[in-house]
């Protein structure tokens, strides 16, 4: 008689990246719709987030530095969802293979996403060019962004953590929704 052993893997382990990938695609496109309702309830202009980003590479037409903010942030949260679905692949004790403990694996996605990439970005790069902007702005738009940011640095950091864990909520769970149902996958899984 031989003793019948339940995979570990809900799917084919590659799925998880193709999952994570389209899960951080979707969070990151919720999360600039927060951001953008954020602009509107602070009075800032739309897309003053994304502006913000475009402006600290260099850019200084309003429009196209919230295009290329906006271009960058989505960029960047695919990929840490990518990067999620790869790591997965060989630390299985984050992969989502749940929607309960994607949300809980994805909760650390947003922290690690947060401490390693946001905060050295905004401390070392964007506070100090917009900082600079205050005495030599290359425009009235410039200028007027980078004197609503003035002193607001803890908010931002503060808040952007808060950000950056509904970010993961949303990657895990849709991640670890996508491995329950088995999506992409011939012979789907009963929804239980």
């Amino acid at each position: 008689m031989a003793l019948k052993t339940a995979s570990i893997w809900k799917v084919d382990q590659k799925m998880y990246i193709l999952y994570c990938t389209i899960a951080g695609f979707i969070s990151v496109w919720a999360i600039s719709g927060l951001l953008v309702l954020v602009d509107y309830f602070s009075g800032t202009p739309g897309g003053t987030f994304f502006a913000v980003i475009g402006i600290s590479l260099g850019i200084n037409d309003p429009a196209i530095a919230q295009y290329v903010g906006l271009g960058l942030h989505m960029l960047t949260g695919t990929i840490a969802g990518n990067i999620y679905g790869q790591a997965s692949i060989f630390w299985r004790k984050i992969a989502p293979n749940s929607y309960r403990h994607g949300i809980k694996t994805g909760l650390i996605v947003g922290v690690a996403l947060w401490a390693i990439l946001f905060v050295p970005l905004t401390t070392l790069g964007i506070q100090p060019k917009l900082d600079s902007f205050i005495s030599s702005a290359p425009n009235q738009y410039i200028f007027e962004i980078s004197s609503n940011f003035q002193g607001l640095y803890p908010v931002i950091i503060i808040g952007s953590l808060i950000f950056h864990l509904l970010y993961g909520m949303l990657l895990g769970f849709l991640s670890g929704r996508m491995t329950e149902l088995g999506t992409f996958v011939n012979g789907r899984k009963e929804v239980s």
